[in-house]
């Protein structure tokens, strides 16, 4: 779904009054925007591997955003231990991978110019950001009323 959808078509989307997509897509949005970062930041370093890495993660996170939403969608349709479970597990591997994108991104820091290296620290900001909020949702969807 994100992969088809333009800029405004997915702010309109998480903008209605429906529960998905929403707060978990914005996330997984964001880590995969930090994730582009830190690729940007790991080729300017010499880091191709880094960068490539970044690359993967940028995918796997708009992947999740995805899953975000079917995950979410099916909990509301069949509130059980099995749909609760896929909307912690989900926003919990949002989490990993945007701290690791964020770890990409501050190992670029020291190795690039100045403005990279605003580039880099704005990754590791938005990570850090999307790893928080991803956690803060696998936390409150732990405790989802059934």
């Amino acid at each position: 779904m994100l992969r088809e959808l333009s800029v405004d078509e997915l702010l309109a989307a998480i903008g209605e009054r429906t529960p998905a997509p929403a707060s978990g897509v914005a996330t997984a949005l964001t880590a995969a925007l930090a994730a582009a970062l830190a690729e940007l930041s790991a080729r300017y370093a010499g880091n191709e591997d880094g960068a490539e890495r970044a690359r993967t993660l940028a995918a796997e996170l708009v992947r999740l955003g995805d899953a975000d939403t079917a995950a979410y969608s099916a909990f509301m349709a069949n509130r059980n231990e099995e749909t609760r479970a896929e909307i912690v597990r989900v926003p919990e591997e949002i989490a990993r991978l945007a701290d690791e994108a964020a770890a990409l991104a501050l190992r670029a820091a020291d190795q690039v110019s100045a403005s990279v290296a605003g580039d880099a620290r704005a990754s590791a900001a938005l990570g850090r950001a999307a790893a928080g909020v991803a956690r803060g949702l696998a936390a409150l969807n732990r405790g989802a009323e059934s």
